[in-house]
């Protein structure tokens, strides 16, 4: 039977943060708590990035990698609520049953600073045009760590994302000079000139 934590706002106990010994009850789970806990530490990490506070950010990644309930609402979501839960990676593992994912929660949480990912495995999806589309699926061990914290872009790896900036090919990361310099040149090539002149702080047309 899983142990249930106390419910404590903005902090965890040693079992959230460390686990269980045993194998928990994957039915008996108090879900409400978990997912609760993952949210307090994410609204945590998301003020701290507002306040550009990056040592209690980078204190609080930490511990939500380390956290227990993280671990389970990311297995949850890859194995139980995602639409490809039944197709295996290059490992062929799959969890469907409720014994397998409490297991995979706890390989996950106990290999999670020492696994190091696998290839994934490639498979081809056909496209409107008759082509084909390369897919890479990972491993299932792959998909757990980090799902829970990341999937809402606040957790650990949302602090570290550049701003968006929207484009005419919708929002990219990261690409912000060289999507800019092609588009330029788009224009320039099709003749289109739509640059605002301003002189004195005044549009000019």
């Amino acid at each position: 039977m899983l142990i249930k934590p106390a419910e404590q706002k903005g902090k965890l106990d040693t079992v959230t943060v460390n686990g269980p010994e045993d194998v928990p009850d994957w039915d008996a789970v108090d879900w409400r708590i978990h997912e609760g806990n993952v949210g307090r530490l994410r609204r945590r990490i998301f003020k701290a990035t507002r306040e550009r506070d990056w040592t209690q950010v980078r204190s609080l990644q930490k511990l939500m990698v380390r956290s227990w309930s993280n671990t389970l609402v990311s297995v949850r979501q890859v194995t139980q609520r995602n639409a490809g839960r039944k197709t295996p990676g290059v490992d062929g593992q799959v969890a469907l049953s409720s014994a397998a994912r409490a297991e995979m929660a706890v390989r996950v949480h106990q290999t999670i600073s020492t696994w190091d990912p696998v290839p994934v495995r490639r498979v081809y999806v056909p496209k409107a045009n008759g082509k084909r589309r390369p897919l890479g699926i990972p491993a299932l061990m792959d998909r757990c760590p980090g799902t829970g914290s990341s999937c809402t872009g606040t957790g650990v790896g949302g602090s570290f994302r550049t701003p968006i900036v929207w484009v005419p090919t919708g929002p990219r990361l990261r690409r912000r000079d060289r999507l800019a310099v092609q588009h330029a040149e788009r224009r320039q090539q099709a003749g289109v000139d739509r640059r605002r002149r301003f002189i004195g702080g005044v549009r000019q047309n």
